[in-house]
């Protein structure tokens, strides 16, 4: 139904694609995967219509076509679902699904806010939520947003669908709903591109894997003919070797301790110790506090109760200026809100947490800047064409080391880390788990928030479990299975 051939594209003198192909089956789940910078979204918005090739051909149901906006794709029935959700968050759920395509009496402009409120309930009903349709879109959860990007694509009647991370922000529940409906639209026809970084989804959901690799294409595999270390291999041109590098960290004293945490509405009495060279895994399902425990152990919001201990000390953190004083760094779950500032470069977003530390009398050091930079672009593999390049220029996976290189410059004793692998290709997985494991055998402290169960099991020397603001389990290394931390998530007793 979709071919595309020859498809190269250039920004700037910088090659992105070259000589790239794809194609996409009426009924087929098709994966799209690669490490970060490898084309896929260059080469999606090819496809939507955002960016125009500059050689190739693209063929739609058997006529080549031409695409000079994205309308011109989306009249051919292509859709694209963005990692970055297009919801306008002051509109009312019913609003967003029609924004652009609003029901109306004839000519006159007045909507009709009742058909398409009852249209949203039905949209929303066959994936599985029930939701107010006036509700404030911005008072929703990440993954009750996402859901309705996916029901908007429905809405549009369109043929093909090109899906990039959509479950980053799902709950395993959500997924499920969400795979259930994929399957049910494959069945009537509709095709889908899935880009995602997780693996064991591709072989869940997908039919085919085309493997791109730096700008060009590796190869087309049928997912029944197939397994995870061909893929890697072909991913990033070696072999990858194990998926989790051995944990050799010697645990230390209790360096922080958290005793009956509690923030009013999203958590209550949490309490747990954090020792010296250790990763503590902290799982849980969407909307159990994990993320909010973390933000508020680093002054970010306040407590109603509990108290916060280092070294044994009881510390006072109001603000996170407070925490960074008491040696606690945090890599945010969003990075692109939260852990970076996009227009600027490289050089300013990692100096922008160690600024004290790179001036003198409120003067910038510039050599010592551009020391501490130049050691962390190469310390972490940063791939980039030097210092001044923006951060919003880079891949996922190398916006990500951005942030970790900005607070391992402060040398945290503490290191939050919530999602620290969301969005990032394989590779660039390993090499962060390798930051992680150098960072436990200096000593530092590790709180780890992951959704993705088997990078908990794989890192992690101890976990703890959230459900709905309580904790509710602590698994030890021993005992680590997917089953025994997802009883804990959906309401198990506490391990003892």
């Amino acid at each position: 139904m979709i071919q595309m051939s020859g498809i190269s594209k250039a920004f700037n003198g910088n090659v992105v694609l070259e000589n790239v192909q794809f194609e996409l089956a009426k009924g087929e789940i098709h994966a799209l995967m690669g490490e970060n910078g490898a084309g896929k979204s260059t080469m999606m918005k090819i496809l939507s219509g955002i960016y125009t090739k500059d050689a190739g051909e693209i063929m739609v149901d058997g006529e080549t076509v031409q695409f000079k906006s994205p309308k011109d794709a989306e009249k051919l029935g292509i859709v694209v679902i963005h990692q970055e959700l297009n919801m306008l968050p002051d509109l009312t759920v019913a609003q967003n699904l029609f924004l652009g395509k609003e029901l109306t009496y004839g000519k006159t402009g007045i909507l009709k806010t009742r058909q398409m409120e009852k249209e949203a309930i039905k949209l929303l009903s066959k994936l599985g939520l029930t939701i107010n349709p006036r509700t404030r879109t911005g008072d929703l959860s990440v993954g009750k947003q996402q859901i309705i990007e996916i029901a908007k694509a429905i809405a549009s009647d369109a043929k093909y669908i090109v899906m990039d991370e959509p479950t980053a922000a799902l709950t395993d529940r959500e997924i499920e709903t969400l795979f259930k409906t994929v399957n049910e639209l494959k069945a009537k026809g509709i095709s889908f591109v899935y880009i995602s970084h997780r693996m064991e989804e591709i072989f869940a959901i997908c039919d085919r894997i085309t493997i791109l690799r730096d700008g060009q294409y590796v190869g087309v595999r049928n997912i029944p003919e197939t397994n995870f270390d061909e893929i890697v291999a072909m991913m990033v041109g070696r072999e990858l070797g194990e998926r989790f590098p051995e944990r050799n960290c010697k645990i230390g004293e209790t360096k922080l301790e958290v005793r009956n945490l509690t923030v009013n509405g999203l958590f209550q009495d949490i309490s747990f110790k954090l020792k010296k060279g250790e990763v503590l895994g902290v799982a849980g399902l969407m909307g159990s506090g994990r993320t909010e425990v973390a933000q508020t152990i680093f002054g970010y919001r306040k407590l109603s109760n509990g108290e916060i201990f280092i070294d044994g000390k009881k510390i006072n953190v109001k603000s996170p200026i407070d925490a960074m004083k008491h040696g606690i760094g945090f890599v945010t779950e969003d990075r692109k809100t939260e852990g970076l500032v996009l227009d600027f470069s490289i050089k300013d977003n990692i100096s922008l947490a160690n600024l004290e530390k790179c001036s003198s009398s409120g003067i910038m050091k510039k050599e010592h800047e551009n020391s501490m930079v130049a050691k962390y672009i190469k310390d972490l593999k940063i791939r980039t064409s030097g210092p001044e390049q923006s951060a919003k220029s880079l891949s996922g996976g190398n916006q990500q080391k951005v942030v970790i290189a900005k607070w391992l410059g402060t040398e945290p004793e503490i290191l939050i880390l919530d999602e620290p692998t969301r969005g990032v290709d394989i590779g660039a997985k390993k090499e962060i788990y390798h930051i992680i494991n150098q960072l436990a055998e200096s000593g530092v402290a590790i709180l780890m928030i992951s959704s993705e169960l088997p990078e908990v099991i794989g890192m992690a020397d101890r976990v703890i479990v959230m459900q709905e603001g309580k904790l509710t389990g602590e698994v030890n290394k021993e005992h680590m299975t997917q089953e025994v931390i997802m009883q804990y998530a959906t309401g198990g007793e506490q391990v003892v």
